[in-house]
Formats: C-alpha cells, sequence, structure tokens
C-alpha cells in the first residue's frame, strides 16, 4: 500500500505558516497475498460468470459482478452499454470503467478483456482467456483506489467484446476497446501510456511484448521486469499480436501489450488457448504476482 499525504503547519508570531512538505509517496507494490486476492476473484468470475460470450445476458451479468467487485472494494466505476454491429446483427456490449483521479493532467490506463470466445463448448471457462487479467485488474484498481492521491488520472477498463464471432473485422472483435479509444480521443484526453494485460495467469508464465506497440513502453515493461526480479518472465515477441491495445496505437496512443501467448501442454504449444482446456487448474497465483509487480512498478516510472 502506499503511503497517505500528510499536511501540517508551523509557524508562529508575525511570520506566515508555511507548509511542511509532503512526504513522498510511497511506490506502488504487489504483494503475495494480494496476488491470492486476484486468483480468487479470477475463480468467482468464471464460476459465477460462465459462459460470458460478447453479446450475451452472460456478458452483462459478467460486467455487473465486476461492478459489484470493485463496488467492495471502494472503487467507484460504471458500466458503459452500447450497441454496435455483429455479422449476426446489432448487439448489446458492456465495458466496465473505473476512473481513478489524479493531480496532474496525463492519463494511465489498464485494460483487460473480460468475455470468452463463443462456440468452444458447453461450459468453457475462458479462465486464462479472459479471467485472469481481469481478476488481476480488480485488484489493482483497488490497490491504486488506496494509494491516496494518484500523479495521473488511472483509468481501469474491462472491456467487453474482443473476441470475434466469426473473424476479425471493423465490425466483429474489439469492440469495447475500439469504443474507448473512440471515446477517449473525443475528450482529447493526454494518455501517457494503455497498458494490456491478456493471458496472464498460465502457471508456466512467460510474458511476450508483441511488436505493435509504441518502442519506449516495450522497453519500459522490461525496465520494470528488471527492477522487480521478474526479467526472466518477459521478453520481446517480433511479431505482431492484434489485441485491445491496437485500436489505441492506431489513433495514436501510445499502448503496450503483456500477453502470455504460449499456453499450453509443453513449451512453444499453445493447445489450451480457446479450447476447453483453458480452465482454472491451469493457473497460479505466483504468476498474477510477478504481472501485477511488473505493471504497477510501469506505472511507478511513469508517474515519475
Amino acid at each position: 500500500m502506499c503511503g497517505v499525504f500528510l499536511l501540517a503547519f508551523v509557524g508562529c508570531g508575525d511570520k506566515p505558516p508555511a507548509a511542511a512538505a509532503m512526504p513522498a509517496r510511497s511506490a506502488l507494490s504487489f504483494s503475495a497475498s494480494q496476488a491470492t486476492q486476484a486468483l480468487a476473484h479470477v475463480t468467482g468470475l468464471v464460476e459465477q460468470c460462465t459462459p460470458r460470450d460478447a453479446g450475451t445476458p452472460g456478458a452483462e451479468k459478467a460486467a455487473r459482478w465486476i461492478l459489484d467487485r470493485l463496488a467492495e472494494r471502494g472503487v467507484d466505476a460504471r458500466i458503459d452499454r452500447f450497441t454496435d454491429p455483429t455479422p449476426r446483427g446489432p448487439k448489446p456490449f458492456f465495458n466496465v470503467l473505473a476512473t481513478l483521479p489524479g493531480t496532474g493532467d496525463g492519463w494511465i490506463v489498464l485494460l483487460s478483456h473480460f468475455d470468452t470466445m463463443g462456440g468452444i463448448s458447453e461450459g468453457f471457462q475462458g479462465a486464462n482467456d479472459s479471467g485472469s487479467s481481469t481478476g488481476l485488474l480488480i485488484e489493482l484498481a483497488a490497490i491504486l483506489r488506496a494509494a491516496g492521491p494518484l500523479p495521473h488520472t488511472i483509468l481501469c477498463g474491462f472491456m467487453d467484446g474482443e473476441e470475434c464471432m466469426l473473424a476479425y473485422s471493423d465490425r466483429d472483435g474489439f469492440h469495447g476497446s475500439r469504443r474507448l479509444a473512440r471515446q477517449m480521443k473525443a475528450e482529447g484526453r493526454s494518455v501517457k501510456a494503455v497498458i494490456l494485460m491478456d493471458m496472464v495467469g498460465d502457471r508456466d508464465l512467460k510474458l511476450t511484448v508483441p511488436r505493435n506497440g509504441t518502442g519506449a513502453l516495450r522497453l519500459l515493461a522490461l525496465k520494470a521486469a528488471e527492477a522487480t526480479g521478474d526479467r526472466d518472465r518477459i521478453g520481446l515477441f517480433d511479431g505482431i499480436v492484434y489485441d485491445d491495445h491496437q485500436a489505441f496505437l492506431d489513433l495514436g496512443f501510445p499502448a503496450v501489450n503483456l500477453i502470455d501467448f504460449e499456453f499450453g501442454s509443453a513449451p512453444g504449444l499453445n493447445d489450451y488457448w480457446h479450447t476447453p482446456a483453458d480452465t482454472l487448474d491451469k493457473l497460479s497465483a505466483e504468476s498474477l504476482l510477478t504481472t501485477g509487480r511488473i505493471v504497477l512498478e510501469m506505472v511507478n516510472r511513469l508517474s515519475h
């Protein structure tokens, strides 16, 4: 947890009272107990909100579940309900947005998506994709709220409609992130960074930072991991991964994606992804701890 700002006044006689210097804000950190709580959020989401395919009542239920968990931790949030065209006609979507005010002008955006790919199997959990990042972001939002005044406003955005219904196009997939990116552009927000987390709970965690990301933020992720002792759990990826950060890149915002895209039964495989094998038993609190530490250290460094 971060320290609380204290303001003391000294002085007497004819001299006006002078404000004592504010103590420096403590660095944000992420603990093992908080990682355990994040995993509990993942478990709750999966057990109470499966299925949660975009454009279905399950997705709305999941959005309201996320809103309730944030409220329990004192985080003010709202649901941005909107309708978008899809290959199956207009569908409703439900972004959950929690804004944590800061004292400066810049914004830092932390993102996850909570919807799951449809048509996998009955009762498809999507524990890693998208439960892991969603549970982690709920806990990160609670930590940031408890930190007191922040140097920059932080928006924790839980995106709906990341998964496509048939094939990715301008009307299939990334509905929530396109919506939020357009909103922030129209509002003239000064964004310092968009940090997307996706598939971050795999027991055998190896985060990658795809090439389609802002160069300075890609390097920042590595520097943050070096500082937290997690450098062996993250590396640059020379390929492109289209994900919820792309909508922000397309509108000129600095953005980066932290994703473990090797989610499978053996190194180099991805055979759990978008299959019935994406279940809670494949996840670990330790992996959420690693990702949470890196993300908060990135926020620390962006706040200097």
